[in-house]
């Protein structure tokens, strides 16, 4: 998946780095790493061009040669390529294994915080076994739902349409959780060259799908201070790019926890269909509102061919219940479905007739799981805020992760190796952007009981120089 994201220029990239001087050895060393910091943080995303050595020089006010030096330091490093004739570009190769591979089993002493996955709803026992008390009635038939159960349909149907987003049961393809359906979504949606916009940080699954269709990579920076930014980025971005998808997720993002205001949300929507983007809605954590309320659905206000949604229980009630759906106008809809049909016939029915006894509940079970998750947030805000100086964080109004970053010279990489040799399984920062971005930063789930959080800080408080990163750190960026 290559990076399309937009080129900055020197002036613009200079102002970024900001003032770089030499704190220790020589100033092409300081430039370098000023600019890996960059690229760590995600402003800098791989495939961005780098400025002519001649005009950052001048941007910069130092001589050619050092910026020659600092972009020499960088290829050597990994951080860089020069395409003769075309430039200088980002680039972070780090030959990482697929995201799948981190859902292992639970290991006895192991504390695994690598997957943002609570445990099952108390109520789902309850719904598997009346739905085993139904099974028989359809015993008879050939076991096939293609599309999904009809009840089921109309079950995920009629809560869009509660949300506020009018829905008919004839718009909604039942899948085998959010992941089948966003792969489904994005290979019907998207060919080979063209390009999908997407949040940078985003969900490591997402952005390996965006990669097998053969897309280029959009990358939209967030910025978990002020989210509703994205609105002028993502307008910038795709009149400079002209994508035809954009994969987002405007509700708790994996794995910042931002989430868009409703009037940055509606402006969102309306830029993307104006640029005739359409909008892939990942809505996987879209009701773990802390708050307990709901918010419309992204895209409600536009044209229902504008966006196409995507969910799943796998967060409100449990992973191991692999029951998705994709909703969106009838013609997307059908082509999705002729996509899916070529691999699969249908999901479980046995899990599709226990998720129509669990929205019999949603609200319940909802209201459980939002005060869970908002318990073990607190929970893990003020352990990390108590013992690990230096990590800054804005908590989440939802969700089921904090993003933190890391205190200067402290990489999440090395970070992530020594947390697992005392125990402690963590994902790198690395792996919610391409190459080397968010080294400088961890994801924290807390979607396990706080005793687990609570010994997981504790771990991370006892590594001390442990983790301290090797390489030079940047100097103070003014």
């Amino acid at each position: 998946m290559k990076d399309v994201s937009a080129t900055p220029s020197a002036v613009r990239l200079a102002a970024l780095l900001g003032d770089v001087e030499a704190d220790r050895g020589p100033l092409y060393r300081a430039v370098a790493a000023a600019l890996r910091r960059r690229i760590a943080d995600g402003r800098l995303p791989v495939g961005a061009r780098l400025p002519a050595e001649r005009a950052l020089a001048d941007a910069l006010g130092i001589s050619r040669v050092t910026v020659a030096a600092a972009y020499g330091e960088l290829r050597d490093d990994g951080w860089a390529l020069t395409r003769h004739g075309a430039g200088t570009f980002v680039a972070a190769p780090d030959g990482r294994q697929p995201w799948g591979t981190a859902l292992g089993a639970p290991v006895p002493g192991v504390l695994d915080l690598g997957n943002a996955a609570p445990e099952a709803s108390s109520l789902l026992p309850a719904a598997y076994a009346a739905a085993q008390t139904r099974l028989p009635d359809l015993l008879a038939g050939h076991g096939y739902a293609p599309s999904g159960l009809p009840e089921l349909r109309a079950a995920v149907a009629a809560r869009y349409t509660a949300r506020g987003l009018p829905t008919d049961p004839e718009q909604v393809l039942i899948t085998a959780a959010a992941a089948d359906g966003l792969d489904a979504v994005l290979h019907t949606v998207v060919g080979a060259g063209r390009r999908v916009l997407h949040q940078h940080p985003s969900h490591p699954g997402a952005l390996e799908t965006i990669a097998a269709t053969g897309a280029q990579s959009v990358a939209v920076p967030v910025d978990v201070d002020d989210p509703d930014v994205i609105v002028d980025e993502a307008d910038r971005a795709a009149r400079q790019h002209a994508p035809t998808v954009a994969y987002l997720m405007p509700d708790h993002a994996n794995p910042t926890g931002a989430s868009l205001s409703v009037a940055a949300r509606r402006s969102l929507a309306a830029t993307l269909w104006r640029h005739r983007v359409l909008t892939v809605v990942d809505e996987v954590a879209a009701e773990l509102s802390f708050a307990g309320d709901d918010v419309e659905p992204f895209g409600a206000a536009v044209p229902d061919a504008a966006t196409v949604h995507v969910g799943s229980l796998s967060k409100v009630v449990w992973g191991g219940i692999r029951i998705g759906w994709v909703r969106g106008d009838r013609a997307t809809v059908a082509r999705v479905r002729e996509v899916l049909l070529r691999r699969q016939l249908g999901v479980s029915i046995l899990d599709q007739l226990a998720a129509v006894e669990l929205f019999a509940q949603w609200q319940r079970i909802l209201d459980e799981r939002r005060a869970g998750l908002r318990a073990r947030q607190e929970a893990l805000a003020a352990a990390v805020a108590a013992r690990l100086p230096g990590w800054r964080f804005v908590p989440p109004a939802g969700g089921l992760s904090l993003w933190c970053r890391l205190p200067d010279g402290i990489g999440s990489t090395r970070l992530v190796a020594a947390a697992e040799r005392q125990g402690l399984v963590l994902l790198p920062g690395t792996r919610f952007g391409t190459g080397h971005a968010f080294d400088d930063h961890q994801r924290l789930p807390f979607t396990r009981p706080v005793a687990e959080l609570l010994a997981a800080v504790d771990v991370l408080a006892g590594l001390g120089a442990a983790v301290l990163e090797p390489r030079r750190a940047a100097p103070p960026l003014v």
